[in-house]
């Protein structure tokens, strides 16, 4: 989810932490009010910040989650989760996108736009 749109899924952010704490992750850290700011990254040569929405452990092993709801920018958002998929590979993290009823079309055709089949969905 990119930053436009923090305070239009606020409520599904929350339900999405939920639902990874009954999966057991742990040391959950959110950009939401009551949880810890996961590290942000700044692009060169602009005023963007890449901040993934989730990040927890599991298993001694880090996870990356990514909301995956209706953009106005969708744009922004295939460029973010390029980002955090390179990124976990680097680090040997797992990157994850988490949808929501009524994103599955939308998450699937953007997915497939930037050949990020290799993904997994945490559907909810």
């Amino acid at each position: 989810m990119i930053t436009q749109d923090k305070n239009k899924y606020a409520v599904e952010l929350s339900n999405s932490i939920s639902y990874l704490e009954n999966l057991g992750y742990s040391n959950i850290k959110a950009d939401l009010d009551g949880y810890e700011t996961p590290k942000s990254y700044h692009k060169k040569g602009s005023n963007i910040d890449v901040t993934p929405d989730i990040v927890a452990e599991k298993e001694g092993r880090k996870h990356i989650f990514d909301l995956s709801l209706k953009s106005e920018k969708p744009r922004l958002l295939k460029s973010k989760w390029l980002f955090l998929n390179t990124l976990s590979k680097i680090k040997s993290y797992r990157f994850r996108l988490i949808t929501m009823r009524g994103h599955y079309k939308f998450t699937n055709e953007t997915i497939g736009a930037i050949n990020l089949d290799t993904v997994k969905l945490l559907k909810i």
